[in-house]
């Protein structure tokens, strides 16, 4: 195992799916990780290896908790990765954006991980060597109907981590986004419906989400996604992107090459049932 940037670890949204099973799988190939969430239910757990998880109390919506938990965890490890996997979803038509739940997507989505650059990185780059790893989605780049929110987040951390990786090179800084698609973690279960059963939206919102949950429950386990940031990890130049599976490598590709029009076609036959 190489280990490019050290063996110290910064990772949100430790507490369950893509989190916990990188945190736990980093741990048992010899790293540290400060794994932080919102209700951390224990304090360390050591792995054979040597390798440590350091459990930490964090809301990436709170300016003043990430102050805090930077200062605490930098003055205990020389951090050398970071990565963000905090995320939630919400399903509601966009005509209907209620304000309250889409700031809260936005805070944990994509603020967060601003915020939480704005206080790593400058360590990063005066150690003259880094990783920041950001877990985007192929709902980034694939508009899903009801989804438009999420959507938007994730297409947000595709190009501030394009932009993030030009700026960060000349310091001896990488910066990856990590494309998971269809993937079975409890996220399925924590996504809330934010629309009435009044809105004339509602049962197409039903249909399409449903079938998206469907496909998330019979999706790629968490690990799969793990295993893939162990490997980034390791590399001293790595990927401005890594879509995980090939058959969302595929449509990625595909969506490149097909007319606006056949994908909009394509996507509203697979959620709504549409032409």
């Amino acid at each position: 195992m190489k280990y490019p940037y050290g063996k110290y670890v910064f990772l949100t949204g430790g507490s369950s799916g893509i989190g916990l099973a990188t945190a736990e799988l980093l741990a048992s190939n010899g790293y540290t990780v400060f794994s932080a969430s919102r209700n951390p239910t224990s304090t360390f757990r050591d792995f054979p290896c040597g390798g440590m998880v350091r459990y930490v109390a964090l809301d990436v919506r709170d300016p003043g908790s990430i102050d805090s938990v930077t200062e605490s965890v930098l003055a205990q490890a020389d951090i050398g990765i970071v990565i963000h996997c905090a995320g939630i979803g919400i399903a509601c038509a966009a005509e209907d954006s209620p304000t309250d739940a889409v700031d809260n997507l936005m805070k944990t989505n994509f603020n967060g991980v601003l915020y939480i650059n704005k206080l790593f990185l400058p360590h990063l780059r005066r150690r003259g060597c880094g990783f920041c790893v950001i877990i985007g989605s192929v709902a980034g780049i694939f508009p899903i109907p009801f989804q438009s929110h999420y959507c938007a987040s994730k297409a947000a951390l595709d190009l501030y981590c394009a932009a993030l990786r030009m700026e960060l090179r000349g310091f001896g800084v990488r910066a990856s986004l990590v494309m998971p698609g269809d993937t079975k973690t409890g996220f399925t279960n924590a996504r809330r419906y934010e629309i009435d059963e009044s809105s004339p939206y509602f049962s197409d919102c039903l249909k399409a989400t449903q079938k998206m949950e469907k496909d998330e429950r019979t999706g790629r386990p968490s690990t799969s996604v793990a295993h893939a940031i162990l490997k980034l990890c390791a590399r001293a130049n790595p990927p401005p992107r890594t879509i995980i599976g090939f058959n969302y490598k595929l449509l990625a590709f595909l969506r490149r090459l097909l007319p606006d029009r056949i994908v909009e076609y394509m996507l509203r036959a697979i959620y709504m049932g549409r032409e």
